[in-house]
């Protein structure tokens, strides 16, 4: 832990050092000591994350369209950081995300797995598991689209309200991958070093638990809206999570992308957050 613990500061002070004007949306690593053998980090004061954020203001049916935009916009601008500064978060979701106290500016916080980017250990149990990626459980090569299908499915779970992958195994966690975007390619299947604890020979998969069929619910029958919803917007956000939230990691939403998307292009003025 105390080795996890100066790789964190490593990470912290990198992010630091490659923001001095503080804008990228990451969390300021402000010093360090120790404490009886403890190393501790000191980081500047915030005020809750997107989970109490979401529990006080959208319990059970989420945030606003536009808090959503914006918090959106300032999630790909750190990832945006990250990348140029060649680190995986690996962790990303709700109760990682703190926002100040005008809940208008958030920053990505917890960097405790994060590791630089380039051939890391394949493992399975890498990041939260409702947040994690497809290609982790298969056990294929991993970068940094796996923190975006992990801002993807924080992104569904602020406006919804509800996790979108609330799976209790890896083995269940695909089934609901499935039932959002259809079969895996026989690729992914063939190179993924776990895939055959999931799929059989044919590359059929192999629930671990008794279901009826897998019937796909895909995003378009999940976000619907409501009536007082810019109808534009909603669409575009529906579009955002249908290019996010693709299996092949290849093919999932790039950060350029994401960046230039309508959805995010629209977003509003930072100081304009409704709750």
């Amino acid at each position: 832990m105390y080795k996890a613990g100066q790789q964190e500061v490593i990470i912290l002070k990198r992010l630091a050092a490659a923001d001095p004007k503080d804008v990228w949306h990451c969390v300021r690593i402000l010093s360090t000591f120790k404490h009886r053998n403890h190393l501790c980090i000191v980081l500047e004061s915030l005020h809750m994350n997107l989970r109490q954020v979401l529990n006080s203001f959208g319990r059970d049916i989420g945030l606003n369209l536009t808090a959503v935009r914006t918090y959106a916009a300032q999630l790909f601008i750190s990832l945006k950081h990250l990348k140029e500064c060649g680190v995986l978060h690996c962790d990303i979701k709700p109760d990682n995300v703190m926002v100040n106290k005008a809940k208008n500016d958030l920053k990505l916080c917890d960097f405790g797995n994060s590791m630089f980017a380039g051939k890391n250990e394949i493992t399975p149990c890498l990041v939260s598991r409702f947040y994690r990626a497809p290609e982790v459980i298969l056990g294929l090569p991993y970068d940094h689209p796996m923190d975006i299908w992990s801002v993807g499915c924080t992104l569904y779970e602020l406006y919804s309200g509800k996790v979108l992958f609330p799976g209790g195994s890896n083995n269940d966690m695909l089934r609901l991958h499935i039932e959002l975007k259809g079969p895996f390619s026989k690729k992914m299947l063939r190179k993924g070093a776990f895939a055959s604890q999931h799929f059989d020979q044919a590359q059929n998969f192999n629930a671990k638990r008794e279901f009826v069929n897998i019937k796909r619910k895909p995003i378009s029958t999940r976000v619907t809206g409501s009536n007082n919803e810019d109808r534009k917007m909603l669409a575009d956000f529906k579009d955002l999570l249908e290019r996010i939230l693709v299996l092949d990691p290849d093919k999932r939403m790039t950060l350029a992308q994401a960046l230039a998307h309508p959805f995010i292009l629209g977003q509003t003025k930072r100081h304009r957050i409704f709750l």
